[in-house]
């Protein structure tokens, strides 16, 4: 044992790779099946129903069941959108499909359910036989208990066992499963056909419970994609206001992603659940039986135009998104270059008040200079009076010979204070 500390996960984790084992079924026997929507009481439903078959109490917790009863056995399996209730059966009917298989869910119990039924399944192993024993029981007998246009039936395994099905509901709401061995097939290989064949058609109408969302989606897009069109022409036609415009755009943007977000796990969800069909269909290893269609053949004409549409409808709407996004760069572009427009022709009348301004300033200066300087010339002059008296100099010679110096000087200090200015 390693001296370190686990990973809190890591023990949980190991367990979760065999919490799942495949039955082991004998054949013959009967197997039957519901798959039911999640509730917040499933762990009380299977305890309930374990109670009523007098096996071991569930597990708080576990996510699965597995209990062996004599003559029976019960499975039950919680996944992330439907859990599922399995009752192996020992031995072969005398009426095949008969109501007496399904009997074993007791209806006390089944009333209590507040849970949705999605698929229920019957499905039947029968005795092993050769070759010529089993083609010669299909073709005989067999094949009456399934609608023979929609019959799906081919060799799986490397030819160790034939299954069929229709894929249909008969009168009591179960799809029928038929599962013949040829030769000695194990207990292990049968339980593992088996729980292939559950997965295929509970995965199958998980996929296909996406459908409506399609449609549904469909159809609102069509009227969302006629007013992106009619956004985008009164852009390019300038017609309206660009607030309309931008106001038209957000609510059709609003309403995509609101599409989107309400539908992107249900549109994951079915893509995920339809590569399973295919994987469970593929892991079967298919050969034809008697020119009879396979089962992917049947899934190819009859489930995969669901799939594709599921995906049409998703892809669209991540299409008409894009479309939404691009309007609203092309309007936030036109929006853009306007108010540069816009911005430019103020810049121009800002520079043109910016030259009506200098041109006062260079007036008032030059108005300032000439106060400036005749403040300057009297006080200057009552300043040298003095000295004209003493020279005999007239009081306007004096004046006179100071104007000049002054103006000069003055313009030269305004001159010089600008430019400081300016420097700055």
């Amino acid at each position: 044992m390693l001296n370190v500390q686990n990973h809190p996960l890591r023990e949980s984790l190991s367990k979760e790779l065999h919490a799942r084992p495949f039955p082991i079924i004998d054949a013959p026997s009967q197997v039957i099946y519901l798959a039911l929507t999640c509730s917040d009481n499933d762990e009380v439903y299977i305890q309930n129903l374990a109670n009523l078959f007098g096996g071991l109490d569930y597990v708080i917790g576990s996510g699965h069941y597995y209990q062996d009863l004599g003559g029976y056995s019960l499975k039950w399996e919680r996944h992330s959108e439907f859990v599922t209730y399995t009752i192996l059966l020992e031995g072969e009917d005398d009426h095949p499909f008969s109501d007496k298989a399904a009997s074993y869910f007791p209806v006390s119990w089944l009333a209590s359910l507040d849970s949705q039924v999605l698929t229920t399944v019957k499905l039947r192993v029968v005795a092993p036989a050769s070759t010529k024993q089993v083609e010669h029981e299909i073709l005989t007998n067999f094949h009456t208990a399934f609608q023979s246009e929609s019959l799906a039936i081919s060799y799986v395994l490397d030819k160790n066992a034939i299954v069929a099905s229709d894929f249909k509901m008969d009168e009591n709401g179960y799809i029928r499963f038929g599962v013949l061995p040829i030769g000695q097939v194990g207990r292990h290989r049968l339980g593992r056909i088996v729980q292939r064949l559950l997965e295929i058609e509970t995965y199958r109408a998980m996929s296909m419970m996406t459908l409506p969302i399609a449609k549904k989606v469909f159809s609102r897009l069509t009227e969302l994609e006629h007013d992106l069109a009619s956004t985008v022409q009164s852009i390019s036609g300038r017609e309206g206001t660009y607030q309309e415009n931008l106001n038209t755009l957000m609510t059709i943007a609003a309403e995509i992603e609101y599409l989107n977000a309400e539908n992107a796990f249900r549109f994951g969800a079915g893509d995920a659940y339809a590569a399973l069909v295919d994987q469970r269909i593929f892991v079967l290893r298919e050969e034809r039986f008697l020119g009879r269609q396979t089962f992917s053949e049947f899934m190819m004409r009859r489930f995969s135009p669901t799939v594709r549409t599921c995906k049409a409808a998703h892809k669209r709407l991540q299409d008409i998104s894009d479309r939404a996004a691009r309007a609203a760069d092309l309007l936030s572009t036109r929006v853009n270059v306007r108010t540069a427009e816009q911005n430019r022709a103020l810049l121009e009348q800002m520079d043109k008040r910016s030259e009506l301004q200098l041109r006062l300033q260079q007036t008032v200066e030059g108005l300032s200079v000439v106060a400036i300087s005749y403040y300057a010339v009297n006080l200057l002059t009552y300043l040298f009076i003095p000295l004209a008296e003493i020279q005999n100099w007239e009081k306007y010679y004096v004046a006179s010979a100071l104007v000049l110096p002054v103006v000069l000087s003055v313009v030269f200090m305004v001159r010089k204070i600008r430019g400081g200015i300016s420097k700055s």
